[in-house]
């Protein structure tokens, strides 16, 4: 099942309590291609990158089964870069540096042989961008999905709806769903948001878990305590990946197997955060996520017993 992936391919510069990375590869289809790549490998990258970027790592994605046609690579130009700190509480970050570089003016084209895509994944991209990669598409996908942020909603909240009224799944965290929605209650928030059109949200609580809501029920998926966070940059994208990645690999967009597409999006995202980067993504193996799986399986599985009166 072919998975077409759009977003950014980019440089960042980490600092967090346990150390620094100095500007490794980074940006929101990286993670999510590589977290996706586990599930299903079929899948087709559309971003953009300047001269200054590795050939190497394209050659990395593409052994990964990332086809990189749609990589845009502009030489004489800058890769985009962002560079952030993490505190102590390690659900918040101050931005030092962004530099949009080429994705200032990212126009995403994409290659004939992308045109039979069954699945998209739209990272988080400004919306009109968003919405192109949808127009582009001679037909529409079995399921499009997408990320956004609270950037968006400050200055192009117009647009951003009119995108989310496009596609099936959104994918934001609980803070975003209440700055879009003026809402502190989360069901209230997701009510607001599927009358827009979606079908299914998803709002992401970081090490508190998610939660899955359509207009009929909800699921909730604990995250698994982690010792040691070094890292989270990256968390949200790779669950994404983890989630279209494994719907991609059973073809079945049902809310019965969505919720098993939110554990496996939770288990790659616990890995994530484990090492600084990708670094994690690129060490794992097929045994460790099944382990990891089982281990979210575990933690809400249960028996109710009756008490005899």
């Amino acid at each position: 099942m072919s998975l077409l992936v759009v977003g950014s391919v980019a440089f960042d510069s980490i600092s967090t309590p346990f150390g620094n990375s100095d500007k490794i590869v980074g940006g929101a289809a990286t993670y999510i291609s590589l977290s996706a790549s586990n599930f299903t490998q079929n899948i087709k990258l559309v971003g953009v990158v300047g001269g200054d970027f590795p050939k190497d790592y394209i050659k990395l994605l593409q052994d990964r089964g990332v086809d990189t046609n749609g990589l845009q690579i502009k030489e004489s130009e800058k890769t985009f870069f962002w560079a952030g700190k993490y505190h102590n509480d390690m659900n918040h970050r101050d931005t030092l540096v962004t530099e949009l570089n080429v994705l200032g003016d990212f126009d995403p084209i994409l290659p004939e042989s992308y045109q039979d895509c069954e699945y998209l994944m739209l990272g988080n991209l400004a919306p009109k961008v968003q919405s192109t990669v949808i127009s582009r598409l001679a037909k529409r996908p079995k399921l499009i999905m997408m990320d956004t942020m609270n950037f968006w909603m400050e200055i192009a909240m117009d647009d951003l709806k009119e995108t989310i009224s496009m596609v099936d799944v959104l994918c934001i965290n609980d803070e975003e769903a209440r700055l879009f929605t003026k809402e502190y209650s989360l069901v209230k928030a997701a009510k607001q948001i599927l009358a827009l059109g979606v079908k299914t949200l998803i709002i992401k609580k970081g090490e508190h878990g998610a939660l899955l809501f359509n207009k009929d029920e909800v699921f909730f998926a604990p995250a698994l305590p982690i010792e040691d966070v070094f890292d989270p940059t990256g968390a949200g994208d790779t669950f994404a990946g983890g989630f279209i990645g494994y719907i991609a690999q059973t073809g079945d967009i049902s809310f019965a197997n969505m919720k098993r597409a939110i554990i496996h999006g939770s288990a790659m995202a616990s890995y994530c955060v484990e090492k600084f980067g990708t670094q994690r993504l690129l060490e794992l193996t097929d045994v460790e996520i099944e382990k990891r799986i089982g281990q979210f399986v575990d933690l809400v599985k249960f028996d109710v017993l009756v008490a005899k009166i």
